[in-house]
């Protein structure tokens, strides 16, 4: 269960309680209830029902133009694995940019391709598999939150186009008011913004692997640029492992939230 802070007693709230309540989950996972015994709960039903709505919203209303910053949203994700693979291996990045038309270019020197390549269909494979087990609870939407925001902050100093200036903008006011509404008036409510964000940011991944990659071999996509690097894995088969990986990410994701969820209960 979620530790409630008292707002009149704020002063006497102190940073190594933060600390405590933060890895409370971690100094649980040794008594983890990976078996999801007592699941489900009113909680992790809750939980469940919103998970399935937000696949439902996703799958019935995705194209349409109110979900377009969604969609813009994930394919920044996409391109700030490219840019995160490339910095974790001694690369530069020089430009992140994100097209009204949904795609996207990350520019790099340095770094190895064999990381950078793939970290993008992969790399928001992950974090949407990522933020829905963290979603399960107050502080692990927190900490999905500042994780957004912080990527946001750090791309506005990587030479960025227009399209991701107002993607940084938007979404940056838009999760510092739901982040101060969570902990100020209202919980829970960050953990279902946060499990919206990590179920489209998941599917998303997951479809437009199967669009881009699977059913189709499009020049200069990174299934090609796999292929130039393996000659022995061809384009779709590139995309198929892609798919693979993106859904058990997102499957994953789910039972992480789940079984974090039974075990502080």
């Amino acid at each position: 269960a979620d530790i409630a802070i008292d707002l009149g007693e704020v002063d006497h709230f102190e940073f190594n309680d933060i600390w405590r309540i933060l890895f409370k989950d971690i100094r649980n996972m040794g008594g983890a209830a990976w078996d999801l015994k007592g699941c489900c709960g009113p909680e992790e039903s809750i939980f469940l029902a919103f998970y399935a709505g937000y696949g439902l919203i996703f799958f019935f209303i995705n194209s349409w133009a109110v979900m377009k910053p969604m969609r813009l949203l994930s394919v920044f994700v996409h391109e700030f694995g490219h840019a995160s693979a490339c910095w974790l291996t001694g690369g530069k990045v020089k430009k992140i940019e994100v097209y009204d038309n949904e795609g996207g270019i990350t520019g790099y020197s340095g770094g190895w391709k064999v990381c950078v390549i793939p970290a993008g269909y992969v790399g928001g494979a992950f974090w949407g598999g990522a933020f829905v087990a963290m979603s399960g609870s107050r502080i692990g939407a927190t900490i999905v939150a500042c994780l957004i925001l912080f990527a946001l902050f750090i791309s506005l100093f990587h030479d960025p186009n227009k399209t991701v200036v107002f993607i940084s903008i938007g979404f940056g006011i838009l999760l510092l008011a739901v982040i101060l509404i969570e902990w100020l008036w209202f919980h829970p409510f960050l953990e279902y913004v946060t499990l919206f964000f990590g179920v489209f940011i998941g599917v998303y991944s997951v479809k437009d692997i199967y669009d881009d990659l699977v059913t189709r071999t499009a020049e200069g996509s990174d299934a090609v640029a796999c292929n130039q690097m393996w000659p022995c894995c061809l384009p779709r088969c590139v995309g198929v492992q892609f798919w693979l990986i993106a859904f058990a990410f997102q499957v994953l994701g789910l039972y992480i939230a789940l079984v974090l969820m039974v075990s502080n209960d």
